[in-house]
Formats: structure tokens, sequence, C-alpha cells
């Protein structure tokens, strides 16, 4: 009986444990440029410090549950999370079409794709749940392009990691303004990084002294941690579930050494 008392104290410890750690997610409302943008943010409420904060930028497509389900995911290690919005409140590309024509206008004006994603970082490490001296930038296709970006600005990240993105810029001087590692995650044979501009980018960084780390995935093309991209290696786009596993815990492993050595 009392071994039975024990279990029960034990298992109602554990349950309220789990209530008080429970992840909280809300929108947030921020201005960028003129426009009422909204991003998406996870926690752990029962966090009773500044949490190191991670800025996830989604692909071209916007917010999705994707993105929704990696920040809730990293909230329930202990980082606040707070997922990006470049486009603007409720406006999202409907296909792969009009999710080119959306982010054209970055590719396009390199200042404008900064300050939009400036404004998410300020509105960020101005929130009192995250600390702003240890806040990381991550993210997916597009969105690690635009996480490059706002390292190449100077903001005080202590690391950028991208999966799957863009590596070029028209302005390569700007490396040395970049603060922290870099973690690149990337499939060798995709096509919309080719060879060619891998090199200029590792050039790049070397030039500008930056703590890159660059990893290939074999057999691993565009988009390969979605599983939405189908599995057809010889359209440049598909999902690579040993490369998604494999580059979720090398994330892992540059999420604790950035934040360890802070």
């Amino acid at each position: 009986m009392f071994k039975e008392m024990i279990a029960l104290t034990v298992g109602l410890l554990f349950a309220s444990n789990n209530v008080l750690a429970a992840i909280k997610t809300e929108p947030v409302a921020y201005s960028a440029n003129g426009k009422t943008m909204e991003g998406y943010l996870a926690y752990d409420d029962s966090q009773k410090s500044l949490g190191p904060g991670i800025l996830l930028i989604p692909d071209w497509m916007g917010i999705s549950q994707f993105d929704k389900d990696k920040a809730e995911q990293l909230a329930k290690q202990g980082y606040v999370v707070f997922v990006v919005d470049m486009y603007g409140k409720g406006l999202r590309p409907s296909d792969a079409k009009e999710a080119a024509q959306f982010t054209a206008q970055f590719y396009k004006n390199t200042q404008l794709w900064r300050s939009e994603i400036l404004a998410a970082f300020n509105k960020f490490t101005d929130m009192k749940l995250v600390n702003p001296q240890k806040v990381l930038a991550m993210g997916y296709c597009f969105g690690g392009s635009t996480a490059l970006e706002l390292a190449r600005t100077g903001a005080p990240l202590i690391g950028t990691a991208v999966f799957h993105g863009g590596l070029a810029t028209s302005t390569l001087e700007d490396a040395q303004n970049i603060k922290g590692p870099v973690l690149i995650m990337n499939g060798e044979d995709d096509p919309h990084v080719p060879p060619a501009m891998v090199a200029a980018f590792k050039e790049e960084m070397k030039q500008a002294h930056v703590d890159l780390t660059f990893i290939n995935y074999k057999g691993a093309v565009h988009a390969f941690t979605h599983i939405s991209a189908g599995n057809d290696n010889s359209s440049g786009v598909a999902y690579n579930a040993a490369a998604d596993k494999k580059s979720w815990e090398d994330l892992q492993k540059f999420l604790k050494k950035v934040f360890k050595n802070q």
C-alpha cells in the first residue's frame, strides 16, 4: 500500500510538472516597412529567466504548419522561438509560381530584404522573454538565404544555421560583419546551389574569417527536409529522410556549441 501511495505521488508530481511546463504559442504582430506583419511565437511558460532565442525563417511559402511544429519542438528544448513573417499579415503565396513572385522583390532589393528581417529581429529581441545577447537565426530555403542576409548586416547573432538555402549575395564584402559561427546544411546534388555557388560562398566566408561548418548530404537535393516536396530527385526538389534526420541532429550539435559558448 505504501509503495502504491509513493507511486501515485510521483505520478501526480510528474503530471503537475508537465502542466507547469506547457508550451505556449501565440501570434505576434509587428511592423516592417509600413506593413503589419504577424509572426508566431513558441515558448515554455514555466521558464523563469530570459530564454535563449531562435529566429526561425520559413521557406518561400511563408509560415506553415511545418514551421510551427519546428518552433514548438525547439521550445520544448528551452528555446524561445519566433517564426518570421516576411510578407505581411494574411499574405501567403498559393503556389510556387506566386512564391517566386513574392520573393523576387527581395532578391532584387537587398536593402528591402534586410530591413524586413531586421524588423523581425528587433521585435524578437525586444520581447521580455528573450535574452537579446543569445539569439540565433535559422531558416529553410529562402529562409536560409534570409538568415544569411541578416547575419551580413552585422546583427548580434550568436550563430546562423541554414537548411538547403541559397548562398549567393550581391554584397560579398558584408561577410566581414557576420557575428558567430555559420552552419550550412546542403544537399550535395541540389541544382539550385551548384558547385560554383558553393565555392564562391566558401571563399566569401574564408576571406571574412567566418567560423564556417559546411555539410553536404549525399543524394539530397533542394528542400530535403520537406516531406511535401515528394521523392523525385530528378525534379531538383525532393524529400530525403536520411538527410532530414541527420541535418536535425547536426543542428542540435550546433545549438549546443553556440549557446554553450555564451
